[in-house]
């Protein structure tokens, strides 16, 4: 699996001024940030703060009224969900979206669409280019397989293993991808201490080894304080802090939104 290009010094991904509403309800209002090109960049907020409409924003699933969003500087807005993809944006789910009877390997397989190129008809005749295509692509889903530690499961069907182990299975399934910006959405959620340990190892590992950049929206503390880079916390749909970990979980307007109070504790886990 290679790394991403180096940076040109300008901001990967840029979110400017977005606002978001379902028929009067406010899901986001005029949201700013950007993401660095190798940043593992996390949004935290209570449930409801829109953390998961941004995603749905920045890969087009939703479409908001207002602002811009920016890849390398190109607007994003206008796109189909494919395009993100082929733009190198790739994206977990909170709820785990595999193919329950298709094995581990054919689920990461199915990851690789945005880079196959072969037509339908080689495709399913499989000969020329097209066997050469698939093979290549199975060599590199071997890669992911081995770098997630999931051989012991390669050829079971995902709906027969652990929950801990689909959720690197769909890990693997977007990092088949070959993406530049990984959106990871709850990665952890539902899972015990040792399996949010092996992820948290897997996450850092693929900021560290693959140099893919990264936004995580979660609701353990504890992991958003020791891995990510910056926070940026909302709260019904403003960003009401932004900065360094240390910083935001000592904000007294974080802690309120968390706690409903002025306290002066840090926020607390909420996994």
């Amino acid at each position: 699996m290679a790394l991403v290009s180096a940076s040109n010094g300008s901001p990967l991904l840029e979110v400017r001024d977005v606002s978001l509403s379902f028929k009067g309800l406010v899901a986001l209002e005029k949201v700013s940030f950007h993401v660095d090109e190798g940043e593992l960049y996390s949004i935290i907020g209570p449930n409801g703060a829109g953390k998961t409409s941004i995603f749905n924003c920045i890969n087009q699933v939703y479409k908001p009224q207002e602002g811009s969003i920016l890849w390398k500087g190109e607007s994003l807005l206008g796109l189909k969900p494919n395009q993100t993809a082929e733009r190198g944006i790739a994206r977990t789910f909170q709820n785990i979206e595999l193919f329950a009877h298709m094995t581990v390997m054919e689920n990461i397989l199915s990851g690789r669409h945005v880079r196959m190129s072969h037509g339908w008809i080689s495709g399913a005749l499989w000969w020329g280019r097209a066997s050469r295509e698939e093979l290549e692509n199975r060599f590199k889903v071997e890669d992911i397989i081995d770098f997630l530690e999931i051989e012991q499961w390669r050829r079971y069907p995902v709906g027969l293993l652990p929950y801990g182990v689909q959720k690197r299975v769909e890990l693997g399934r977007a990092l088949a991808m070959e993406p530049e910006l990984l959106l990871l959405d709850e990665p952890v959620a539902g899972m015990n201490l040792e399996e949010t340990e092996d992820m948290a190892r897997f996450i850092l590992d693929i900021q560290d080894e693959l140099g893919i950049t990264m936004i995580l929206v979660e609701h353990d503390m504890s992991l958003v304080m020791d891995i990510a880079d910056r926070v940026m916390v909302l709260d019904f749909g403003r960003k009401i802090a932004e900065g360094p970990p240390q910083e935001v979980q000592t904000n007294v307007g974080v802690i309120s939104a968390y706690l409903g109070t002025t306290g002066e504790a840090p926020i607390p886990e909420l996994g």
